[in-house]
């Protein structure tokens, strides 16, 4: 039996409506039922139907409103399709949490396939971009929106190029976005999670030493926390690492 996580008991979200991309493992997943746990109704999206369906399920056990919908943030079409359901659902937004992301296996630049470096730029910067500009319309005064970008938005990996330039260029977009938003009261944070438990790995590095990286529940609860900040404050930046000298 899947258990819950521990957050605090007072449901400071309750009642807000948060839309979460790539919300069914991971991060993601973890995030979601932090929001679901602070009284937060949902709207979930990814790619794999059948894993909607089980995240539903699994949701269900907070009781509250749970609005899911298969999604490749990389299509316009399917982006614009999301947002209406949202609108039809909600009619309006008060979080966006744009989670969804991929890596690549890893291969220095002359050996890196094209279509390996379209993927993951069209899934981890386009997408962004797609959600976020669709998003806009249904975030007011007091929203907050929160992009998942990992340190590599700041660092450099050897072998990760697609990854690494698709992170930067998305920690440009957002702060970018920041600047633009600020002056209407909606909130831009950039995640930058480290070494976290997750299934990416396996796409780039199987052997990663796991029992050393951080849960995606300590990432939630990080999270919880910055959007539960003062209305009259914001956190641009939410850096979370493992503990020093254990990755």
């Amino acid at each position: 039996m899947t258990q819950k996580p521990v957050f605090p008991a007072s449901q400071r979200l309750h009642g807000k409506v948060a839309l979460v991309t790539g919300a069914t493992r991971g991060i993601g997943f973890a995030i979601v039922k932090a929001l679901a746990a602070q009284g937060a109704n949902l709207a979930i999206a990814a790619r794999d139907a059948a894993a909607l369906e089980k995240a539903g399920r699994e949701l269900a056990a907070y009781k509250t409103r749970i609005v899911s919908k298969a999604c490749d943030v990389a299509d316009r079409e399917s982006v614009d399709s999301l947002l209406r359901e949202v609108r039809g659902e909600f009619g309006h937004l008060d979080i966006l949490i744009n989670n969804a992301g991929v890596s690549h296996a890893q291969a220095p630049v002359e050996q890196l396939e094209v279509t390996s470096w379209e993927k993951v730029l069209a899934t981890n910067l386009t997408g962004m971009f797609l959600v976020t500009r669709a998003a806009l319309p249904l975030l007011k005064s007091g929203g907050t929106i929160v992009n998942n970008l990992s340190v590599a938005a700041k660092e450099v990996f050897p072998g990760e190029a697609a990854y690494c330039a698709s992170k930067h260029g998305a920690l440009g977009l957002t702060n970018t976005l920041r600047e633009e938003l600020r002056p209407k009261g909606i909130r831009v944070i950039a995640l930058l999670p480290g070494a976290t438990d997750t299934e990416i790995w396996n796409q780039f590095w199987p052997e990663a030493p796991r029992q050393k990286m951080m849960s995606p529940e300590t990432v939630a609860q990080a999270v919880i926390s910055a959007l539960t900040l003062p209305a009259n404050s914001c956190m641009d930046e939410l850096i979370i690492r493992p503990s020093a000298g254990a990755l």
